[in-house]
């Protein structure tokens, strides 16, 4: 009898199995299924068990090398060729080079990661969601240049898409354009100002011509000392350099540059002179130049000007040149404390109690109370400071320290001389006194206690800036100049109970 073998195909079609077997033809398969001749039956049993695998694997090594997805095929490299796929297509979603264009309106909307914008777009970060927000400009100028934009200069924004290197090459060309607009605007801006102004060059040329020199503030100066140290200069003459060269001593690297070349101690010897002008206006250039410029000072005293400002305040002199002489004295010993250690050797406390106690002296008795006042309360500050910031100097503190101003005033009077002084007219000139009874307070409170001149000014001054204050408050003005005075004074009495 015939055999013959035929194998079905897979259910899912020939792709999914090895496709159809090869036929077993009847001549070869009855010469493999016949047993020869001769052959016991006992010996065929074991040849067709070897035969049926011997087919087995065949049949199984085919179904392997034809279907890759077959159950015995592995399942590791399976799942790993199945991920490589799937990361080959995001890495194509998000290529670099093919980039999405947001097309914005005129409202803000949030711009993904990923999308470009075109050329004109106003773009914003919000800080409240930390998106990226676009929309259109409003100016019809950015609209117009995305539409009638030429091809090349700008992008494309009618594509939903562009590469990298249109971005390049468009952020190159707006890169030329806003250098080409600042070069011409700088040329346009450096232009007006040729056109307005001219070199200073050719101003010397023209000023040469007409004799005119421009001078620096050292030359002019310089010139300045000169025609005031000159003998054949007439008083007019001296008076109009000094009142010149106060104009530029008041400038801190002006002053340092007078007494640099040596002008400073040739104004300084001005002050003897026997010209009551000269003395007056020589101190006026000397208290600006001393005013805040430590160097200035420092210089002053060793050149002498205190003892010569002295001199002059206890001399007979004319008022306008005490004045004067008087606010060169308050800018060379303010925040000076070796100065003012001076001031007290020299019996300086003196001479300003003669000078208050002359008749029609009462408005350089105010500024007297002023420099009092103002020496007293910077010493306290100082010391102060010293503790709370420790930032001040020991040599600086030191040397406030030595300065024995309170004891000076006690001893030489000033607590009465003060007291006496509210009988001033002025509002001014008492607001300054009661500042400065308030600040000899601590050591002048025995002595106002037995003042009663300053029992009975107190108590009609009480009354008087009552009133004031009452008047005050009716135009609405809580917080009045003559109430703070009424406060001062309220203050004092309170003190001296």
């Amino acid at each position: 009898m015939w055999m013959q073998m035929i194998q079905q195909p897979m259910s899912g079609g020939p792709e999914m199995g090895c496709g159809y077997s090869p036929i077993v033809y009847p001549g070869r398969l009855r010469s493999l299924a016949m047993p020869p001749q001769g052959l016991p039956l006992s010996r065929m049993a074991p040849l067709g068990m070897l035969l049926g695998l011997l087919i087995a694997s065949c049949f199984t090594f085919c179904l392997s090398h034809q279907n890759p997805e077959f159950a015995l095929t592995n399942t590791e490299k399976s799942s790993t060729k199945e991920t490589e796929r799937k990361e080959t297509t995001a890495e194509e979603e998000l290529d670099p080079e093919v980039l999405e264009v947001f097309h914005p309106t005129h409202e803000w909307e949030p711009l993904r990661p990923g999308q470009a914008v075109p050329a004109g777009s106003h773009v914003r970060l919000n800080l409240q969601t930390g998106a990226r927000e676009v929309k259109l400009q409003d100016e019809d100028k950015f609209r117009n240049n995305l539409k009638g934009s030429k091809k090349g200069k700008r992008l494309n924004i009618n594509t939903n898409t562009y590469t990298s290197q249109d971005l390049k090459s468009a952020l190159a060309k707006f890169k030329e354009g806003v250098e080409t607009e600042t070069s011409k605007e700088d040329k346009a801006r450096q232009a007006e100002v040729k056109r307005l102004f001219r070199p200073i060059e050719e101003l010397k040329k023209d000023f040469e011509e007409l004799n005119v020199v421009i001078e620096s503030d050292m030359q002019i100066m310089v010139r300045l000392i000169n025609k005031f140290n000159s003998s054949s200069s007439s008083l007019e003459e001296k008076i109009a350099a000094l009142f010149d060269l106060e104009y530029y001593v008041h400038q801190m690297d002006n002053a340092q540059d007078l007494f640099s070349f040596g002008g400073l101690q040739v104004v300084i010897n001005g002050l003897n002179s026997t010209e009551p002008l000269v003395k007056e206006y020589a101190a006026f250039v000397l208290g600006a130049a001393f005013s805040s410029n430590p160097k200035v000072q420092v210089e002053a005293i060793e050149g002498g000007a205190l003892q010569k400002l002295l001199v002059i305040l206890a001399t007979e002199q004319p008022l306008t040149a005490k004045k004067k002489v008087l606010f060169a004295l308050c800018s060379l010993l303010r925040h000076f404390p070796y100065a003012q250690q001076q001031f007290l050797k020299l019996g300086g406390l003196q001479v300003l109690r003669s000078l208050v106690q002359e008749k029609g002296t009462e408005v350089l008795a105010v500024r007297v109370v002023t420099l009092l006042y103002d020496l007293v309360t910077e010493k306290m500050f100082a010391e102060e400071e010293a503790k709370l910031t420790r930032e001040m100097s020991p040599e600086k503190l030191q040397q406030y320290r030595q300065v024995h101003l309170l004891p000076g005033l006690r001893e030489q009077g000033w607590c009465e001389i003060t007291a006496h002084l509210l009988a001033l007219p002025e509002h001014d000139a008492r607001e300054k006194v009661l500042q400065t009874l308030g600040a000899l307070l601590a050591t002048c409170r025995d002595r106002f206690r037995q003042d009663p001149q300053l029992s009975r000014m107190l108590a009609s001054l009480q009354a008087e800036y009552q009133a004031l204050a009452t008047l005050e408050l009716q135009d609405g003005e809580d917080e009045g100049y003559f109430r703070e005075l009424l406060g001062s004074i309220n203050s004092l009495l309170k003190e001296l109970r």
